[in-house]
């Protein structure tokens, strides 16, 4: 079931752990460090495009306007001569933090996702992203700690209910079959039913005996491995999987 671990303020909070403890990790590794989980960047390509992403969010999140923006992407942000990658990073978290603070979520903003075109979806989709990043920039600097388990949670909730319908995925189908994924640290599973091009995200509290919901394809392990492995930061084969491992590729977003 996709269940979401959080308000407006739960994301908030989540960046405001987790945006700190990015600029941490990038602020210790050199610029030049190679981000091994993001071939051929390095940690100041990592720290341009997670401020491009910002400034590109700031935009849209208080744009008051549902409709899609002509620049359709983020683009990393090139550092004045006299301002660093990581105090062009800050400035733009800075300045996101302020808009999402007094952000109304019903108030109208665009998303690329198959969802309301309201504000509210772009705290959410942040707070993943850096907790993501947080990740990339940490492991850099061979100390990559988990993604907190709640917030994980919701980000496997949030690649199954959101990318993979807006047809983020890595590599196209078709598939055939059910997926079960199971968090042991958070008390949460989710079935994913995959039909071709097509994604049905199951609501387990919904499902009847007589349901055609047996599982192709069973992975079970902690809810940060669970999302790390779905944005292709580590191998499924890091968790325990059982069935039919090609499926996996059709629930992959990175």
């Amino acid at each position: 079931m996709s269940r979401l671990h959080g308000t407006k303020d739960f994301w908030i909070g989540a960046l405001r752990t987790e945006g700190p403890a990015f600029a941490a990790a990038v602020a210790e590794a050199p610029p030049e460090t190679p981000v091994l989980s993001c071939p051929g960047w390095t940690v100041t390509d990592l720290t341009r495009h997670l401020a491009g992403v910002y400034r590109w969010v700031h935009a849209v999140a208080g744009s008051g306007d549902p409709s899609a923006p002509q620049q359709g992407r983020s683009q990393p942000v090139e550092p004045a001569a006299d301002v660093t990658a990581v105090q062009q990073w800050q400035q733009a978290y800075d300045e996101l933090m302020a808009l999402f603070d007094s952000l109304d979520p019903e108030a109208p903003a665009w998303n690329w996702a198959p969802q309301p075109k309201k504000a509210g979806f772009w705290p959410r989709r942040m707070a993943h992203e850096t907790a993501v990043h947080r990740w990339d920039a940490q492991l850099a600097i061979a100390a990559g700690e988990p993604v907190e388990a709640k917030l994980a949670a919701d980000g496997v909730s949030e690649v199954l209910d959101t990318w993979l319908p807006a047809g983020r995925r890595r590599s196209g189908g078709p598939w055939a079959g059910v997926v079960r994924l199971t968090a042991t640290d958070a008390d949460q599973e989710w079935y994913l039913r995959l039909r071709g091009e097509g994604v049905a995200l199951l609501d387990t509290g919904t499902i009847l005996d007589h349901d055609d919901h047996h599982a192709r394809v069973q992975v079970t392990g902690t809810a940060s491995d669970l999302l790390l492995a779905l944005w292709g930061r580590v191998s499924f084969d890091t968790l325990t999987v059982s069935g039919d491992r090609t499926l996996l590729d059709g629930v992959r977003t990175g």
